[in-house]
């Protein structure tokens, strides 16, 4: 980021912000926004990079949770549920879309599984397409690979997909459109306390320390909640507890219509997504104490869900030669006794002596009302007088209008930027202007071009080729992480580093290209 990167830093060391959050993920960054749209002054600040720990490593679900019914969690599920719908019609359309769901119950569950589904529907308001039972050939019509022997029924129900990472992205572009200031890859490594509030946190980064003086501040690192809470109060207690969770990325024969999920016989909750033409398959929960900058998926983590998928997917979708790869997160649960299995995925929170906020755990799909609980738990001094749920629209929701410079690009690769970037899907065809390869895919096989890497690094903080492959597009999902692509951007942000003449040249075409 150069120079723009070396401005912000500066920004962060003036004056004083109303309201500093620690933690760039879903929930960080929509209290930004929020926080912001209110007519504070807000930093946002992130260790590592933006999404890039629990809010990047989900199932890429947007949903109301039919299981939770089971635990007698019904506010939490209509709740998702009103927020699934929220995010899908009107704050985020392009990056959450609808995903039916074939739901697999053995011979004696089907009353069970018929009972749930009306629940859910009712919960719902009863909205079309009403849930139904298949038969097996519509079942296999929808997932190919599904097991669909014996006295099994199968259900279609809906939900939405999403893309995690990006709407995480999206949330924090938002917020620093509506104002705030934001930086990655800084750490917060020490509080000043004065009576009763927190006046100045001290950040770590490649470039050195900056202290930003605050009058609030909102803790929302997701697994580093108690460990920033103690930089508070060092004999606070621990609130959180966390639960490790893998999922394996599996490459189809077969094109997926529907996502799948079971219930197995010891309570497990197992289901395949479909995702940018690879599959997700999930997932695993098991209590996690070490350090959650570490986590990984273990060859044995792969090797035990892939075993457990039997039960629903035939044995040639789960062979290794059909793994691509996998990943693990961290879900932030409330502390307890008992199995994190049956722990609550409702949120939790906690107000330090200097006044200190912190929220975690919930649910991806209720974030926006996890980041208003936060802010109606800010000092009075900062608090906004009218706090409520606000449906403006993420950038890129607005309607997709076509433009001429579409006819570079195949129509795969057009439907692939609007389902990632929607409306401002043009933003990227500026690049051609000054970058001839800017419409070129980076990968033979994958429809990322490197108009996204150019847009990563100038829009969206991009700052290492990880960011990039893992966050900006989707190369790493696909499986095209290679050392050779990897070499390549990383060539390309070296060279974009301080170039402010290149950047001036981009803003010059941007300024034309819009108002084409």
């Amino acid at each position: 980021m150069g120079r723009l990167r070396e401005r912000t830093l500066q920004e962060l060391g003036i004056g004083v912000f109303d309201v500093l959050v620690i933690g760039g993920g879903i929930v960080g960054g929509r209290v930004a926004f929020d926080a912001a749209r209110a007519g504070l002054r807000v930093a946002l600040v992130d260790g590592g990079d933006f999404g890039g720990a629990t809010s990047g490593a989900s199932a890429r679900l947007v949903h109301g949770g039919l299981r939770y019914l089971g635990t007698g969690d019904f506010r939490l599920v209509r709740t998702a549920l009103r927020e699934r719908d929220a995010l899908a019609s009107r704050v985020a359309p392009h990056l959450v879309r609808p995903l039916p769901f074939v739901l697999a119950a053995a011979g004696g569950r089907r009353s069970k599984c018929a009972a749930g589904l009306l629940v859910y529907a009712a919960l719902d308001g009863f909205r079309r397409p009403l849930p139904r039972f298949v038969t097996p050939e519509e079942a296999t019509f929808l997932v190919p690979p599904l097991c669909v022997g014996g006295q099994a029924s199968h259900a279609v129900y809906y939900e939405a997909g999403t893309n995690d990472s990006r709407l995480a992205l999206a949330t924090v572009t938002a917020a620093a459109r509506s104002g705030a200031v934001v930086a990655n890859y800084l750490r917060a490594v020490d509080l000043d306390l004065a009576p009763g509030k927190i006046s100045r946190v001290v950040l770590q980064g490649r470039e050195g320390e900056v202290a930003v003086r605050c009058k609030a501040v909102v803790n929302a690192t997701g697994p580093w909640l108690d460990l920033i809470r103690k930089m508070e109060d060092s004999a606070c207690e621990p609130i959180a507890r966390l639960s490790k969770g893998i999922h394996v990325v599996l490459r189809p024969d077969e094109q997926w219509r529907a996502a799948v999920a079971v219930s197995t016989d010891d309570g497990q909750h197992l289901y395949a997504v479909p995702c940018e033409d690879r599959i997700l398959l999930g997932t695993t929960e098991q209590e996690y104490d070490g350090d959650p900058a570490g986590v990984a998926a273990e060859p044995e983590d792969v090797s035990y869900l892939l075993q457990r998928a039997k039960q629903f997917l035939r044995p040639e979708m789960l062979r290794e030669a059909r793994v691509v790869s996998a990943y693990a997160g961290l879900r932030v649960l409330p502390m307890g006794e008992g199995a994190t299995l049956h722990a609550s995925r409702d949120h939790l929170s906690s107000v330090g002596p200097g006044g200190m906020v912190s929220v975690a755990g919930g649910k991806l799909t209720t974030h926006r009302r996890i980041a208003l609980d936060a802010l109606r738990h800010l000092p009075d001094r900062v608090r906004p007088r009218r706090l409520s749920l606000s449906d403006a629209p993420l950038p890129g929701a607005y309607p997709v209008r076509s433009r001429g410079p579409d006819s570079r690009l195949d129509g795969s690769t057009v439907d692939h930027l609007q389902r990632l970037y929607g409306s401002e899907t043009g933003r990227l065809l500026g690049y051609f202007k000054v970058n001839g390869n800017a419409l070129e895919e980076i990968a033979p096989g994958a429809p990322d071009i490197w108009a996204q890497v150019y847009h990563a690094i100038r829009e969206e903080w991009a700052l290492t080729a990880e960011d990039v492959i893992y966050r900006r597009t989707t190369l790493g999902l696909r499986g095209f992480d290679t050392p050779e692509i990897h070499q390549m951007i990383s060539a390309v942000l070296e060279s974009w580093a301080g170039d402010q003449t290149r950047r001036q040249d981009l803003s010059s075409s941007f300024s034309r290209q819009l108002s084409d």
